[in-house]
């Protein structure tokens, strides 16, 4: 990861050279399984500069029931909403990812696309055998009641059912979707990451530096100002398609 930060603070894409000012544009950031949302702190950095308006999950290490973090970060999502004034993007590294699929799959009203950086969105569990066995360990303490982690319940049981269908569940329409991925990643396979609902962008990059990678800096620019555009477009349609109901109902 330090080799693409180095890579990162000298490419132009840091400076934001073509990068469009995203005039406010909501993003809400979410990370990565055992991590918190310090470790998206470059990210949020460079966003800002770039004139989006940035928000945390709340998330102070990513180990939590998945039904449980899905309601807290949609109540961050509802508020950045309504601040701004227009539906939220979600960037969310490797766990984060996949959490923002389910979360767009509940709430396409609110949220315009997700970004996925190296997320395991086809299989959970599609992870380096070391990560793997540090999930069953948690797993093992969450069930044996230990505060603020998950447990066997939320591999097969009701708490995260509705999490666990929205990630085989068929995308909504009106929600971008973009799952960036690298066969060099080392952590998850990167086949996982291949949802057919997303556009597939492939990189060269490590697990844990996507998210301090020139090229995925590239893509994600591209597709928040995508997401952006299509926002804009949806919510004059809207306005469109109300005064043509007030002009009828004046007619009438």
């Amino acid at each position: 990861m330090g080799l693409e930060v180095a890579s990162l603070l000298r490419d132009p894409v840091w400076s934001g050279e073509n990068v469009p000012d995203a005039r406010g544009q909501p993003v809400l950031l979410i990370p990565g399984f055992l991590a918190g949302d310090g470790s998206l702190g470059l990210l949020t950095n460079w966003l800002r500069r770039t004139g989006h308006h940035t928000s945390r999950a709340g998330v102070r290490l990513n180990v939590g029931c998945s039904g449980t973090l899905l309601d807290r970060i949609e109540e961050r999502a509802e508020r950045l909403a309504e601040r701004q004034g227009s539906r939220v993007a979600i960037v969310g590294q490797s766990r984060g990812g996949s959490l923002a699929r389910a979360m767009a799959r509940q709430r396409p009203d609110l949220i315009s696309g997700v970004v996925a950086l190296g997320s395991p969105l086809k299989s959970q569990l599609a992870i380096h055998p070391v990560v793997k066995a540090q999930v069953y360990a948690l797993g093992v303490l969450g069930t044996f009641g230990a505060p603020g982690l998950f447990g066997q319940s939320c591999l097969t049981g009701e708490c995260c059912e509705t999490f666990r269908d929205d990630l085989v569940a068929k995308f909504p329409r009106e929600v971008g979707f973009l799952s960036i991925y690298s066969k060099s990643d080392g952590i998850v396979d990167w086949r996982a990451c291949l949802d057919p609902a997303a556009r597939q962008v492939e990189i060269h990059s490590s697990h844990v530096g996507m998210s301090a990678n020139p090229a995925a800096y590239r893509e994600i620019a591209s597709a928040l100002a995508e997401f952006r555009t299509a926002d804009a477009r949806r919510r004059s349609s809207r306005r469109g398609r109300r005064r043509r109901r007030v002009a009828l109902r004046r007619a009438a």
